[in-house]
């Protein structure tokens, strides 16, 4: 029997399922809701979820890929709990990379686009309405655009590899520090200085930007 040219559809379902189950696992550890150390207990889990084992299992993979969730010496799968060293590591390799990826945005001789698409996500940090999960969301993916607009695709790809422990440093702390951290207004001037070229300036106020957020960070560890 020919093979139905509709077969494709399962797979497109299920991996839909699959991203909403990891959206609303990064949702909830983003929020706190499933706080560091927290034991994912896999049928547990996928009773709440409603969906199966398998499916679960893969998007718990996938977590694992991104450093959110990490497994013990019995293959028991938690929250990563991040300490102040491993905050002072995700940001030194931060700086590295988004001064990086400013260096080379200033180089163009039109960046008029990039800071165009980095403005409106600004902008989209400022709105009201929004949960505390999604606001992390617009945040992280200021920075991520910030690498992707340098053109450099192996340097948005070392972003995104520590995307997951960037999500945890921020969240680790508690909202009132992240939401400090990721306001808008502390944003902003990368904008001016993207549009002046200003790279000496980008380097500066990079480097006193995430020291202040690691300084805020690890006060509220302590």
């Amino acid at each position: 029997m020919a093979s139905s040219p509709f077969g494709v559809f399962g797979a497109i379902e299920h991996a839909t399922r699959r991203e909403v189950i990891l959206d609303r696992l990064r949702a909830a550890v983003s929020s706190g809701a499933l706080p560091p150390g927290t034991h994912l207990a896999e049928i547990e889990l996928s009773e709440s979820l409603g969906v199966s084992r398998g499916t679960l299992r893969e998007a718990l993979r996938h977590l694992q890929q991104e450093g959110l969730v990490v497994s013990d010496a019995r293959n028991r799968l938690s929250v990563r709990t991040i300490d102040r060293k491993k905050v002072r590591e995700i940001f030194a390799v931060r700086l590295a990379l988004e001064t990086l990826a400013c260096e080379e945005l200033c180089a163009f001789d039109d960046r008029s686009p990039a800071i165009a698409m980095l403005s409106a996500q600004v902008d989209r940090m400022s709105q009201q309405g929004i949960t505390f999960a999604e606001r992390v969301n617009e945040d992280l993916d200021f920075h991520r655009l910030l690498c992707k607009s340098s053109g450099n695709d192996t340097l948005e790809e070392a972003w995104m590899h520590i995307a997951g422990l960037t999500r945890l440093s921020i969240t680790a702390a508690g909202p009132e520090t992240a939401l400090h951290n990721m306001s808008a207004e502390r944003h902003r001037p990368i904008i001016g200085l993207l549009e002046n070229g200003d790279v000496p300036g980008l380097r500066e106020f990079l480097r006193a930007h995430m020291a202040h957020a690691v300084e805020r960070i690890e006060a509220a560890l302590s």
